[in-house]
This record gives structure tokens, C-alpha cells and sequence, in this order.
């Protein structure tokens, strides 16, 4: 009855869905350096946050010229004014990130580790991601990343929201305490059967989700 309720929403959202999944794949493939750095600050931003104060945290961040180079003390205020928990944790990841994909001389440069990873399959572009250790940018976030820039489609992007669509639609048991690198792997295959049950791609799905909890569809 839930599955069918959620194919019905989903018939009525298609087309918005699918019109944002666009707008992340033109994203991807237009962004330079420094957009791309700031969608990956805007993902380490969102665990346990409301997507738009993060969003308004990092656009500020850049209009003052401050997310490329800022310290931790000069960007956590930035975020707390945009009700961003755990602010002055989450400003010292933005910053460990910048050392490791966009200052100079950095392992990392995001503008050509997107263009390599834009060109593999989407699970070995997060395990690529993932593997660099970035502070904050776990499975979770890798996943949000990917899907941002638009290749996301067959990720799944496991936050405590959609863990709980994920118990209430009877897919998982329970929402597990902490998800490990197994638990994620084993819960996404798990939302993948489900999607191709109802007919819902995997990527569309999670905006789906997000969109019953906060009645947007948003990044």
C-alpha cells in the first residue's frame, strides 16, 4: 500500500525530479575548481543539518571571499549564523578538504579528480572519493557529492532520513546504530531491489524521499 502510494507521488513529481537530476549532470560538467570545492564543503556541511542553512552557510563563505581561504576560526561563524551544528568540527573539515583537493600543490585537485572519476562507474567513483580519506566525507557524503554533480544515479545517499523511509516502507528492519562501510553497501542493495520493484531509478528515489520529509526537492 506504501509502494503504491509512493509510485502515485512519484508520477506526480517526475518530471521536477528528473529536471533537478539534469541540472546536476549540466552542473558537472560545466563547474570549475571553485564550485566544485564548494559543493564538496556544502556535503560535509549537510550530516545532521537542514540542506538550505548549509547551502547559505557556503554561498556567503564565497561572496566574502573567505571558503577558499579562510581558516577554521574565520569560517565557523559563518556557519553557526546559518544554524549549522557542530560548526567549528565542520569548518576544520572544509578547511583539511581544501588542503587535499584545491590548494596548491594539493594531492588531489578536484577540478581533474572529477573529470578522472566523472569517466568510471558510479560505485568505483565514491570507492576513488572515498579512498582519498577526506575529513567529513564519508560513504554518505561521497554519494551526495556524486550525485550532485550528476553521477549519482545508482547511489543511494543513507541518511537518517532516508534510513527511516527505509524502515517505514519496510525495506530494512531497523535503522542501524552507526553504518559501517558493510552495513552502507549491504542497506544500499537492499534500496536498490526496492527501487527496481517499484520502478523508481535509485537516484530519483532518494530526491523522492526527501521531497515526503521536507515537501522540496533539493540538493
Amino acid at each position: 500500500m506504501l509502494s503504491s502510494q509512493l509510485t502515485k507521488r512519484y508520477a506526480q513529481k517526475r518530471a521536477d525530479i528528473k529536471s533537478r537530476m539534469k541540472e546536476f549532470q549540466n552542473f558537472g560538467q560545466k563547474a570549475n575548481n571553485d564550485e566544485l570545492f564548494a559543493e564538496v564543503a556544502y556535503c560535509i556541511c549537510t550530516p545532521m543539518n537542514p540542506f538550505e542553512g548549509c547551502q547559505s552557510a557556503i554561498t556567503k563563505l564565497q561572496e566574502n571571499k573567505l571558503l577558499f581561504s579562510g581558516d577554521r576560526d574565520v569560517i565557523a561563524p559563518f556557519l553557526l549564523r546559518n544554524r549549522v551544528r557542530f560548526h567549528n568540527v565542520k569548518a576544520g573539515r572544509i578547511t583539511e578538504a581544501r588542503a587535499k583537493l584545491y590548494e596548491k600543490g594539493c594531492p588531489n585537485p578536484i577540478l581533474g579528480l572529477v573529470k578522472d572519476i566523472l569517466s568510471m562507474p558510479q560505485r568505483q567513483a565514491r570507492n576513488r572519493l572515498y579512498e582519498i580519506g577526506v575529513p567529513g566525507l564519508g560513504m554518505k557524503e561521497s554519494s551526495h557529492f556524486l550525485r550532485n554533480i550528476g553521477h549519482g544515479d545508482d547511489l543511494a545517499i543513507l541518511d537518517r532520513h532516508i534510513l527511516g523511509k527505509l524502515v517505514e516502507h519496510g525495506v530494512i528492519d531497523q535503522e542501524p546504530k552507526t553504518l559501517t562501510l558493510g552495513s552502507y553497501q549491504s542497506i544500499e542493495e537492499k534500496m536498490t531491489v526496492w527501487s527496481n520493484e517499484i520502478g523508481i531509478p535509485l537516484g530519483e528515489l532518494d530526491l523522492l524521499l526527501w521531497s515526503e520529509e521536507t515537501g522540496k526537492i533539493f540538493k
